[in-house]
């Protein structure tokens, strides 16, 4: 393995290395005391740096720690700059003047324009731009354009012809999607497998026009495996054609697709048995998935491994009935769901124990001894989300942590009261370093007694939110203390918050979130000086932050000045 001081948590923007000399052939590199030269044009040796950084990278299956990574070893000198490049797979544009970042990467597969905001370059430009590269795109992501864009992805298409996912969600388009973009995307991308065009702002619910765009999608777009459609002007016809035509369609979303009927999901599911995936929502409290019909069409997905239900009325019936089919869940989400009970869960639950995401936000039932019976059959559970569930103390988190040997994630915000036991007992429950993200918003009795208990139990956290939680004050220090890979730190609306005590360096921080709280210049002197590695700080609705307050922090954290990441 590299020397671990050789891939430090630095990053370092790749365009400054650019601005550096390019006549050297070697150069002689000092790293950890050991002295060694680099030769640039050795190509046996490059590619023995690419064998290392690739078993590196293949060593660890976490796309954060391996951007990290690359980014550390980016900055030991122009070679190992040049070799990162190749292992750069996927970019993030936000402006123009990152298109010149793609004669860099050569090995792009995967571009999210999904920020790219611009007065002077719009959208369709800019693709066209794109396009003089040679790049091998298998995913577009244009969510969130002002316009859908015609010309530039018809020119896109003509030159990158690899494409087989394209995202155009939340386009903000006035005269909304209508069939003649859908048919465009048909014609241009023939080989699309993942389709997103989720929730158009402008989109007409009553559009038939769009209705007839998906009946003509589905016919020509025989390879899509994924579909998400969630917001749109779906009917039952829709769906029917949908699943009736894509021979190949495992993953459906539809959220929010209110003119779905009972009648109209029975019928098209029986239409593909293979689908896998089930993501759906309609009109609050409708009951469409408490009728026998669609139960039963439901089961006979044998091959279903995630169901996501949410705001529907249901029934235990359904949790029976796929325990009983014994279909192999590996993911249940029933989030503000309605009609079922401990009862029809916990038989699901022991029958399906290969669960490894279970989302109960809202079961109001739940309590603690729920819990640590539903915990007995959750071995396999990575993430868990039971917000919302009033019954419920940080007892039950507690629980979860020790009956479940694999839980990286729990969600407990606006769960019930404080336990009645004290933080000296709750000691005995000893260390789960397993867990890394917590989320605990929005809990009015949670304090600094609490959140310094949960640190010293949970000491691997990488992300904790605490929005909202205004008893918490000076504890808030000692928690990064304790928890020293915190990354990612949600402080919104903590009212009492205070970090002018943070006088030891916090390094792998890198967004904190302390909107609407009352920090001022000289907390963020304190957060500059301990920070440094900060991408992102919010600091909406600060009204004690002043422009030297702002100053400090974009002096010392180079990261939120090169990103514009910072936001008050």
């Amino acid at each position: 393995m590299f020397h671990p001081n050789l891939i430090a948590d630095l990053n370092l923007n790749h365009s400054l290395h650019n601005e550096e000399e390019e006549n050297l052939s070697s150069e002689i590199c000092t790293t950890n005391g050991f002295r060694f030269n680099i030769n640039h044009d050795d190509d046996e040796e490059n590619s023995c740096w690419e064998s290392i950084f690739k078993f590196i990278i293949n060593n660890d299956d976490d796309e954060e720690n391996n951007r990290r990574n690359l980014n550390s070893l980016s900055i030991v000198s122009k070679q190992f700059l040049s070799i990162t490049h190749r292992f750069r797979f996927s970019l993030n544009v936000y402006h123009p003047k990152e298109l010149r970042s793609l004669k860099r990467y050569t090995n792009l597969n995967s571009l999210n324009l999904a920020r790219y905001y611009n007065y002077h370059t719009d959208i369709d430009q800019f693709l066209r731009k794109i396009s003089r590269f040679p790049l091998k795109l298998t995913s577009l992501n244009l969510s969130k354009q002002l316009t859908f864009p015609t010309n530039g992805l018809r020119v896109f298409s003509q030159k990158i012809t690899t494409l087989t996912s394209l995202t155009c969600s939340h386009i903000d388009a006035y005269r909304s999607l209508n069939s003649s973009h859908l048919l465009l995307i048909a014609e241009c991308f023939p080989l699309l497998e993942e389709l997103d065009l989720s929730y158009p702002t402008y989109c007409n619910k009553n559009s038939s026009s769009f209705r007839d765009g998906i009946q003509a999608l589905s016919l020509a777009l025989f390879k899509l495996r994924k579909v998400n459609f969630s917001g749109c002007p779906i009917n039952n016809q829709s769906l029917f054609h949908l699943l009736c035509n894509c021979k190949l369609l495992q993953d459906v979303i539809m959220f929010d697709c209110d003119q779905i009927t009972n009648a109209g999901v029975t019928s098209a599911l029986r239409e593909r048995p293979t689908l896998t995936s089930l993501s759906f929502s309609t009109t609050p409290n409708n009951s469409v998935f408490n009728n026998i019909h669609f139960i039963d069409s439901l089961v006979s997905l044998k091959g279903l491994t995630s169901l996501d239900l949410k705001r529907l009325k249901i029934s235990d019936e359904l949790l029976y009935s796929i325990a009983r089919e014994g279909l192999l869940l590996k993911r249940l989400v029933l989030q503000i769901c309605t009609g079922y009970s401990y009862a029809g869960i916990i038989c699901l639950v022991s029958n399906c124990q290969r669960l490894k995401h279970l989302d109960l936000q809202d079961a109001g039932f739940l309590n603690d001894i729920h819990v640590v019976n539903l915990s007995l059959f959750l071995s396999n559970l990575v993430s868990i989300n039971l917000s919302g569930c009033p019954k419920l103390t940080k007892s039950a988190l507690l629980t979860l942590a020790r009956y479940c040997p694999s839980l990286g994630e729990i969600k407990m915000e606006n769960i019930g009261t404080d336990c009645v036991e004290n933080s000296d007992s709750l000691v005995d429950f000893g260390v789960y370093p397993q867990l890394k993200s917590l989320y605990l918003g929005e809990n009015t009795w949670l304090s600094d007694e609490s959140i310094i208990m949960f640190a010293s139990i949970f000491p691997n956290l990488q992300l904790l939110d605490f929005n909202s939680c205004n008893r918490i004050s000076k504890g808030v220090c000692e928690v990064l203390r304790r928890c020293s890979k915190i990354r990612h730190l949600n402080l919104s609306e903590c009212s009492r918050v205070k970090l002018l005590g943070m006088n030891f360096a916090v390094p792998k921080l890198e967004v904190l979130d302390l909107s609407f709280t009352k920090v001022d210049d000289k907390t963020l002197y304190a957060i500059s000086k301990n920070c440094c590695g900060l991408l992102q700080l919010l600091l909406e609705h600060c009204d004690n932050v002043k422009e030297k307050g702002v100053k400090h922090v974009v002096e010392n954290c180079t990261q939120l000045r090169e990103q514009d990441r910072l936001l008050y």
